[in-house]
């Protein structure tokens, strides 16, 4: 049985996260627009704008194509949406392949946008860009296991962590990264038990999302948590709502009212 717990009422920063490690399970979702993440704000102490808006919001089978230009746009809208959880922009494949881009496109995300943090995906290969990042204040999340912009290198999308060698792999990356000068980790797509020792291990909150229960805090894409997008569904993805069904009933009572003049009555008439 959920409990209840309070709405978030005080900006979350990033030490606001540092500090929930050990205390209390952290709550993150994706928005896209200033609609939802009006929605969510208060809700939960962050929200990333993924690039994952590729596939859910534009149509695409991947998020590889997703730009620069449509997450600032979209991190920009969901900005003015919400005021209280840390926003995370979520940097595009191929705008991080060295640290002088790197830092030069997560400087842009500060210049443009109001978000408090960038993350990028990739291990131990990705020392040097998140320290070069942070000593030049920026922010960074850093994301391992499965990471989807990497889908067509790897074949598809394939569970991590399997073997002990495979965790081992996973846990050295951990540790460099936060060393490197990551705040936060996000682990996806890996097995519960590696997630789990990952977690225990660094000293910085880990987020998961297809990882079991024993990280610090959770993730869900938004459209998948609550019924939009059918395309598919992921194992680990639980439907808070059926929203897909919701919208399709009430969109066939319009269009019945409509055709059968019964809408707009007297009470929606001037």
């Amino acid at each position: 049985m959920s409990i209840q717990t309070p709405k978030i009422e005080k900006k979350v920063t990033v030490r606001t996260l540092q500090k929930l490690k050990g205390k209390e399970p952290i709550t993150m979702i994706t928005a896209y627009d200033a609609l939802f993440a009006q929605l969510f704000n208060g809700e939960v102490e962050m929200i990333l704008v993924g690039d994952s808006l590729n596939m859910s919001f534009f149509g695409k089978e991947d998020t590889l194509s997703a730009t620069m230009d449509q997450m600032i746009y979209h991190t920009q809208a969901v900005c003015n949406g919400a005021t209280l959880p840390l926003i995370v922009f979520d940097m595009p494949f191929g705008t991080y392949t060295n640290k002088e881009q790197a830092l030069a496109n997560a400087v842009r995300v500060y210049r443009e946008t109001d978000a408090q943090a960038i993350k990028i995906e990739g291990g131990r290969e990705k020392e040097e860009i998140v320290k070069h990042l942070t000593a030049n204040g920026i922010a960074v999340i850093t994301h391992i296991g499965l990471m989807p912009q990497s889908v067509r290198a790897e074949g598809g999308y394939r569970i991590q962590g399997k073997s002990e060698e495979d965790i081992q792999k996973l846990i050295e990356d951990a540790k460099i990264l936060e060393r490197a000068g990551a705040f936060a980790m996000l682990l996806e797509g890996m097995k519960a038990d590696a997630a789990t020792r990952i977690t225990k291990i660094l000293s910085i909150p880990t987020i998961g999302i297809g990882a079991g229960v024993g990280t610090d805090g959770q993730v869900l894409v938004w459209s998948d948590m609550f019924g939009f997008f059918e395309a598919f569904k992921p194992k680990f993805v639980k439907e808070y709502c059926d929203g897909a069904t919701l919208i399709r009933k009430g969109l066939e009572t319009y269009r019945n009212e409509v055709k059968a003049r019964e809408f707009p009555d007297d009470s929606y008439s001037y």
